[in-house]
């Protein structure tokens, strides 16, 4: 990727056939920098969007009424999706974005899902909420509407959009789908978040299976994109059938050289699955080379399996030498864009500032006093072809800062993640 990112904001001639104005926005920037061009980016980019959307006009029918009626034509969508989705790259490139700019973008979001997510359109109307006047009012949905076929949560055709991330099941179970038009933004959230974060700059060795062979997986797609992005080197070593490349990934992490350290990606199951092969002969414990670091995702739910955090990190540390304040937690789920992240135990999870989350009472929806705890909702900008607001079913203590603390899964909730999926296919290959 070049060191601009290039935004086309609108048409400069009022007849609409001149030229059009491009801004490059710098992608990496002193502060300075990026203050001195954000007004001129910022607010050519919004009045592109407005003239496109006409979104302060938008309104959801009052009860009773017909249900939102869309624009005329498929181009529209089109291109007022491509000018949002513009609107909200060059904000994630430009700066970490402030409360203001922030619940303006997120508006945008929320009025282009209103005007054209039918199925997030009536639950808007049926809660009262499209009077939204700042991003904590903004309606979420629980992760299971994901899991409705016959009334498919995407702005615009399901069958227009060409990618789709599917979650877990087991045989008998609805597994939800994400919709999306283009990985555009997606992908940009991915990128800049782990430089912005401060994430391994480090060649990656993934416990999971290639992308190509994971199509329909959040996480398989997030292991391609840092492929792209991070240190050549490494590779995926389960292999289609759910076989664990045991004995090769062993080799591989053993004859690195002394000086350079790597990053080690996987599910937590699949780790101990690894760790446990390492016990019954695959290989003797490992030491990587000083600056490594290991990220682990996922849990337990629903596998007859569990191990405390704190008894996976012992196993990091014996069976890796990765100390503890070097293991990352990645925190994200199929139905969201954009990922946060912990490192070590006991420390808060952090997330871009594109993505925000709330610890609220799943009662009253009222965000929770520092300290309590509760479910995690997250507001995510770069979940432009769904809906950006998301209740999950996680439990968190909420901490200063808009950071919270993973407790788990609620009890009472179905099992779902990606660490399940790659469990259910290690096993049925054993």
């Amino acid at each position: 990727m070049d060191d601009c990112a290039v935004v086309t904001p609108r048409n400069t001639s009022s007849a609409g056939g001149g030229r059009e104005e491009v801004l490059r926005v710098p992608k990496y920037s002193t502060t300075s920098a990026i203050d001195r061009s954000r007004k001129v980016w910022y607010r050519a980019v919004a009045l592109r969007w407005s003239t496109l959307s006409d979104f302060d006009k938008v309104k959801v029918p009052r009860q009773g009424a017909s249900v939102l009626q869309k624009p005329k034509s498929p181009e529209t969508f089109d291109a007022e999706r491509s000018a949002l989705a513009k609107w909200i790259v060059a904000a994630m490139h430009a700066s970490d974005l402030g409360d203001m700019e922030f619940n303006e973008l997120a508006l945008a979001v929320f009025r282009h899902q209103l005007r054209w997510n039918v199925t997030y359109a009536r639950f808007v109307q049926s809660q009262g909420g499209e009077a939204v006047r700042h991003w904590t009012g903004i309606p979420a949905v629980s992760t299971d509407v994901f899991k409705w076929e016959s009334v498919p949560v995407v702005c615009g055709s399901a069958e227009a959009a060409p990618h789709r991330f599917r979650t877990s099941g087991t045989t008998g179970e609805l597994r939800g789908t994400h919709f999306f038009h283009s990985l555009d933004v997606y992908e940009a959230s991915i990128e800049i978040a782990w430089r912005r974060l401060g994430l391994p700059q480090l060649p990656m060795y993934a416990v999971t299976l290639a992308p190509e062979d994971w199509p329909e997986s959040s996480l398989g797609h997030m292991v391609g994109v840092l492929q792209r992005m991070l240190p050549e080197g490494g590779g995926c070593f389960i292999q289609k059938d759910g076989q664990l490349r045991a004995d090769s990934l062993w080799n591989s992490l053993h004859s690195l050289p002394a000086n350079q350290p790597v990053l080690v990606l996987g599910t937590a199951l699949a780790f101990l699955n690894w760790f446990e092969q390492m016990d019954t002969g695959s290989g003797p414990p490992l030491t990587l080379p000083p600056g490594s670091a290991v990220m682990e995702t996922g849990g337990y739910k629903g596998t007859g399996r569990g191990l405390a955090k704190s008894a996976l990190y012992q196993l990091f540390e014996s069976h890796l030498g990765v100390p503890t304040d070097r293991i990352i937690n990645e925190y994200s789920m199929t139905e969201l864009s954009s990922q946060f992240y912990s490192e070590g135990i006991g420390r808060a999870h952090r997330g871009p500032s594109w993505a925000r989350a709330r610890v609220i009472d799943p009662e009253t929806r009222a965000e929770v006093s520092v300290g309590e705890r509760g479910y995690v909702e997250i507001v995510d900008l770069a979940n432009v072809d769904s809906v950006l607001a998301i209740q999950t079913r996680d439990l968190a203590v909420r901490r200063e800062g808009g950071y919270f603390e993973l407790i788990g899964r609620d009890p009472a909730a179905l099992p779902r993640g990606c660490s399940r999926a790659a469990d259910e296919l290690i096993r049925n290959a054993q």
